[in-house]
């Protein structure tokens, strides 16, 4: 029988810099029109300031929030939260493509991808997971009531997993 200490590490997790990357945003959707220092988002979240502006830097590249110069200048959200999804923060944030298993984020990684009977299945996962992260927002995550989500029992189909802009390996099925 496994240990409490063994069971929690196997649960599937989300790396510290999304965690960190989400709270920065959330703090921001929460007063959409002020401009954050890095230092007042740090202190205030009780992050290190180096992580918060490696995270604001890389939003940035990925168009997530807005910087600007100057005495008066500081990050501000670059769209409502609203049209910022928890996709969007990985995909931003993330060094390598996410999926959940080597062959869905690294295609071709895997010694035996080739004779995989299980890999179809697994790709399909992601897609769900996908999906369902896409369809989180930045301001779902600031409500006060938990997120709702269909107990649907059934998969979901190919065909109403959504077409992303940008692809990502953990969105693609073969």
């Amino acid at each position: 029988m496994a240990t409490v200490a063994s069971r929690r590490q196997q649960v599937l997790r989300i790396s510290k810099i999304i965690d960190y990357g989400t709270l920065v945003l959330t703090h921001m959707a929460a007063s959409p029109e002020r401009m954050f220092s890095a230092s007042d988002l740090a202190s205030t979240l009780g992050l290190g300031q180096p992580t918060v502006s490696k995270i604001l830097k890389l939003l940035g590249q990925h168009e997530l929030v807005n910087s600007s110069r100057g005495a008066r200048g500081g990050y501000m959200l670059s769209r409502p939260a609203s049209q910022i999804s928890v996709a969007d923060i990985i995909d931003a944030l993330e060094e390598q493509p996410f999926g959940l298993t080597e062959c869905t984020s690294l295609p071709g990684a895997c010694s035996v991808e080739a004779g995989c009977h299980i890999r179809s299945n697994w790709q399909r996962i992601n897609a769900i997971v996908r999906h369902t992260l896409e369809e989180v927002s930045v301001a779902d995550m600031i409500r006060t009531t938990p997120i709702e989500f269909p107990m649907n029992m059934h998969p979901v189909s190919k065909s109403s997993v959504r077409t992303q802009t940008r692809p990502t390996t953990w969105s693609q099925t073969k």
